[in-house]
């Protein structure tokens, strides 16, 4: 596989009618994602070495990203689901890559710019259920 464009990764945001709008080109990003393990050993398990109950641990996906608005109206999409609260689906896309969806909510938002520069953000997303993976076939 070659090499990717970061600046190609998309951060989309659900419109309510059932598709995603473009809020911005992320310039930097990290998308984590972890599952808690659970520790299932007993006094039974092979000369003690640790055993792990298989998927009982809590998923959580994590996304931060610092970037530029595409346009006004993806900026106050963005502040007016900080204030409300929301938990609306989002999708991460990394090209040559797939598709990160489901409900994410907004736990930090900033900005900031330079006197001869664009303003800019910075947003940190926590999952708030099921998130789905779509590679690229």
């Amino acid at each position: 596989m070659a090499g990717q464009r970061g600046r190609d990764l998309l951060l989309k945001i659900s419109d309510g009618a059932g598709g995603f709008v473009t809020l911005a080109g992320v310039r930097a990003s990290r998308i984590q994602l972890s599952a808690g393990a659970v520790d299932g050993t007993s006094a039974e398990s092979p000369e003690a070495w640790r055993e792990l109950v298989a998927g009982a641990g809590v998923k959580a996906a994590k996304v931060t990203g610092r970037g530029v608005f595409k346009d006004a109206t993806s900026d106050a999409r963005m502040r007016a689901v900080f204030f409300a609260g929301e938990a609306p689906d989002w999708q991460m896309v990394v090209p040559d890559f797939g598709t990160l969806t489901g409900a994410f909510q907004i736990t930090e938002l900033s900005w900031s710019g330079e006197h001869d520069g664009e303003a800019g953000f910075a947003v940190t997303l926590e999952s708030a259920g099921l998130v789905t993976f779509a590679g690229i076939a």
